[in-house]
């Protein structure tokens, strides 16, 4: 099993301008990635827009981006559905082409129990033999894992970690300290807490802003590896300027414009998802003009 470790990113997905998938950039983009020294390739999570394509375009994500890979770094795959049943077809779909981990984000829409959403992930574990990490991101699915609903998970053979996106240091705290005597690993799903979440026993995170700047992510991760806390901080705070752009949209949005005003054709997020405003744009701009000038990269 790949260590679930250092900086994942949850890569784009290209598309052309009538929104078919952009194969050729997509291949791009994950070369660029693992040039840069990234740990992982997340296939269709959030920043890759997984919730707003076909099982086709899926698969014919994922086999691209493995066969580029070709081994070099592990490819997650976001293989979560609303229903349960979706969700294990879509699992088996990523396992037969050759996914090394599965991300499973929560149903949404409707309402769940923390005991449905128990039943719901014991039986994706049940029925692929793929390590799973849970992906709790409540501010978007409107379900939320609570941190004994993880650490009963994390009892299960093969859910081996777990990434927060919620914002909430202290529930990603409480990951960290129920599973600390499990084999199991809690992954920072939030920009801004990387580095303080690696300094509690996270072990690495799923970083969006890695698509924009791959070797300053990397850095976070590798400087305080090798107990340089000087530099990850430093790494850390120049993702501030950045982030501070996702004030004016989606932050999805603002990634992947963000990718293209770096010379990358990726296109637009699929409609309606992918409106920035003027006054938007020219602070990203800015900003990544400012970043480019300080060596950001």
């Amino acid at each position: 099993m790949p260590e679930l470790k250092g900086i994942i990113v949850p890569l784009v997905t290209p598309f052309h301008e009538d929104e078919s998938v952009n194969v050729e950039e997509l291949r791009h983009q994950a070369e660029r990635q693992v040039n840069a020294g990234i740990h992982a390739i997340f296939c269709f999570g959030t920043n890759g827009e997984g919730y707003i394509l076909s099982g086709a375009e899926k698969k014919l994500i994922l086999e691209n981006v493995i066969d580029q890979v070709a081994g070099r770094v592990p490819v997650y795959a976001g293989t979560g559905c609303i229903s349960t049943r979706e969700t294990i077809e879509q699992s088996k779909m990523a396992e037969a082409a050759g996914a090394d981990v599965l991300s499973i984000i929560t149903p949404s829409f409707a309402a769940a129990s923390q005991i449905e959403l128990i039943r719901h992930y014991t039986a994706v574990a049940a029925a692929v033999d793929l390590p799973i990490v849970l992906y709790n991101i409540p501010a978007r699915t409107g379900n939320r894992l609570e941190p004994a609903t993880v650490a009963e998970l994390a009892d299960i053979d093969n859910i081996v970690g777990a990434k927060d996106s919620s914002g909430d240091w202290d529930n990603l705290k409480a990951y960290i300290d129920l599973t600390q005597d499990k084999d199991f690993s809690v992954l920072c799903g939030n920009d801004a807490l990387i580095l303080r979440a690696l300094r509690a026993g996270a072990t690495g995170s799923i970083a969006g802003c890695a698509n924009v700047y791959p070797e300053n992510m990397v850095g976070i991760y590798e400087r305080w590896a090798a107990g340089d806390e000087k530099g990850a901080d430093v790494c850390q705070q120049n993702v501030v300027p950045l982030r501070k752009c996702f004030a004016y949209g989606n932050p999805n949005t603002v990634v992947k414009v963000a990718v293209g005003l770096l010379g990358y054709p990726v296109g637009k997020c699929r409609a309606p998802f992918n409106y920035l405003p003027e006054d938007g744009i020219r602070a990203l701009r800015e900003t990544l003009d400012a970043d480019r000038a300080r060596g950001v990269r």
